[in-house]
């Protein structure tokens, strides 16, 4: 008899469950009945290209819809577009649905995913303010500042997202403005000196940055969005963007008595079981933006919005699924993001969360090119490598570049997860060819520096 697995939400977390049966094949496919419920029309698509449809990298309707839900339909799974699941019944086992029907599941996947925090001020709900969560947004921020009386905008957050599309209005001719709580951009995953750098490139770009501020209201000419009012001045704006960070879309479990901690995403196990009452529930699971992680560094609850976080549950979930037990590992939310020519790149934790849970840094920091003197074209790397003062490991890594550095920061996550230390990294041995690297490599000079903070912190 097959398992009735019901799957709430067809974003990243509940589309890779699916994908990770598909690849047990077609015979362990054959060990389950799935519907999969998402209020969302058509099938999975790349959220995280949005900002780059905007930008003109490649159009919207590319991004909009990866796998049709005919991709899903054709392995056999009831997958139901435009129908919101309303509420859990724990009890009974069931899962009640817009459309007035009520589903039966043996097992339950919770993969609700995130929704955009809203600053509480005046003015959020005007014509011409967005977030920027979905397609749907997407589509509506393109025709908004391709309007012919767009001329103004402003973005209120200084992370990857809100950033990509200030980048995106200034391609289009808008003059754009940053509102940023913090002293500098990209807070989340750079400190001060190396976010500095982002901030400088964005500057030379034409974004106009306005750091250390909040919002105090959004006001409109009618209906519609008229400026920004930040510190008392008002700057004009056609169009606005909310862009300060996502919170778990855990409503729906926290109705059902599911319990939520203190991040607001749903709590969990190491399998990905939700818990109630104090107990785990062996049959019902939550992954993907919806949930809080156990952070490797700080031992702390966190969030991981990150689709790469959500693959991984997905292969937990999966394997649990079909009876394999499968754990998940403490996060170590590896990131990376392209803002204008540069990629942005961090892993562990940065200086500000190390001072929050009183953990005790020594940061390396070296800027060099990656290739040869000679090598044309050749571009600069900034790396900054954060170390445990006592233990004198590795626990956090921030990289900006024109060059690639997403395998760096995978390589750096594996070295955290290994425990290498400073002096480990500082000796490790890199490749060498002149038109791709060099014989003394960014990142062991950054950990030399490091090495050497340590040897004036004993003398």
């Amino acid at each position: 008899m097959a398992k009735k697995v019901v799957i709430i939400g067809g974003g990243d977390a509940g589309t890779y469950t699916l994908e990770a049966i598909f690849k047990k094949g077609a015979e362990v496919l054959k060990q389950f009945d799935i519907t999969l419920v998402k209020k969302e029309r058509g099938g999975s698509s790349s959220i995280c290209a949005v900002p780059f449809a905007l930008q003109g990298v490649f159009s919207m309707k590319e991004v909009a819809e990866i796998d049709p839900p005919e991709t899903f339909i054709k392995h056999g799974i009831d997958y139901r577009t435009e129908t919101e699941a309303t509420s859990i019944n724990l009890e009974n086992s069931t899962v009640s649905l817009s459309t007035g029907e009520e589903i039966k599941y043996e097992y339950l996947v919770i993969a609700t995913g995130r929704k955009p925090r809203i600053p509480e001020i005046e003015g959020t709900d005007l014509e011409g303010v967005y977030t920027m969560s979905t397609v749907e947004d997407g589509k509506r921020i393109e025709a908004a500042m391709n309007a012919p009386e767009a001329k103004n905008a402003v973005v209120i957050g200084g992370g990857p997202i809100g950033l990509q599309v200030a980048l995106a209005f200034l391609k289009n001719g808008l003059k754009t403005t940053v509102v940023v709580g913090h002293p500098t951009p990209l807070s989340s995953m750079l400190d001060p000196d190396m976010g500095s750098i982002v901030r400088e490139r964005l500057e030379k770009e034409g974004v106009e940055f306005i750091f250390g501020k909040s919002v105090d209201s959004i006001k409109g000419d009618g209906a519609k969005v008229k400026s920004v009012v930040v510190g008392g001045e008002e700057i004009p704006a056609d169009v606005v963007v909310i862009s300060k960070g996502m919170l778990p879309n855990a409503d729906l479990a926290e109705k059902a008595g599911i319990e939520i901690g203190e991040t607001g995403g749903i709590v969990t196990d190491q399998f990905l079981h939700v818990k109630k009452d104090g107990n785990y529930i062996k049959n019902v699971y939550a992954l993907g933006d919806c949930v809080e992680v156990v952070d490797a560094i700080t031992l702390r609850p966190r969030l991981s919005q990150l689709a790469s976080t959500a693959l991984v549950q997905a292969k937990v979930v999966a394997n649990n699924l079909m009876g394999i037990s499968y754990s998940l590992e403490p996060s170590l939310s590896p990131a990376v993001a392209t803002i204008a020519d540069f990629q942005v790149g961090s892993v562990g934790i940065t200086s500000a969360i190390a001072e929050r849970y009183g953990i005790k840094v020594i940061s390396g920091k070296k800027e060099k090119p990656t290739k040869a003197r000679f090598y044309p074209g050749r571009k600069s790397m900034a790396v900054k490598l954060l170390f445990d003062a006592y233990t004198e490991k590795l626990i956090g890594a921030q990289l900006i570049s024109e060059d690639m550095v997403a395998d760096r920061i995978d390589g750096l996550c594996n070295a955290i997860r290994k425990g290498m230390t400073a002096k480990e990294l500082s000796r490790m041995e890199k490749s060498f060819d002149p038109c791709v690297s060099l014989h003394r490599d960014v990142m062991v000079d950054a950990a030399e520096s490091a090495v050497e903070q340590f040897g004036k912190a004993e003398g």
